[in-house]
């Protein structure tokens, strides 16, 4: 028996832009819209350095981030791909100034029904020593 199920590529794709929006959000009160965007209410994130819930730990977190990395900006690297309310995908922190990527690393998500962000579990790929 064979099944197919419809893609979601465009979902899993309209995701991490949202997710990556959050992490890239400048300006008085963009930061909180984009994690509203972007997260459910009580979703959480884990990755090697980190274990935080909801908006305000979310905000508390990526803020701690731009702070430990600025002129960086977050872009996807590679494709994204996903199965059922599954997505994963590569990022990297990028320079704005020169280019580098002193950052890199992979998200896996679950999505709400909304395709809203309910977990985050990441890996780091390549991290400076100073960071880790």
């Amino acid at each position: 028996m064979t099944t197919t199920q419809p893609t979601q590529h465009d979902g899993y794709a309209a995701a991490v832009t949202r997710y990556l929006a959050a992490w890239n959000a400048t300006g008085e009160g963009a930061l909180e819209e984009a994690v509203a965007a972007a997260f459910t209410e009580d979703a959480v994130y884990t990755d090697p350095l980190a274990d935080v819930a909801g908006h305000a730990g979310l905000v508390a977190l990526i803020t701690a981030a731009r702070a430990q990395f600025p002129g960086m900006v977050f872009r996807a690297l590679g494709e994204t791909d996903g199965h059922h309310d599954l997505v994963r995908f590569g990022w990297e922190l990028v320079s704005e100034a020169d280019g580098t990527a002193p950052v890199a690393g992979f998200d896996v998500v679950r999505l709400d029904g909304d395709g809203r962000i309910r977990s985050v579990s990441g890996f780091l790929d390549r991290v400076p020593a100073a960071a880790a």
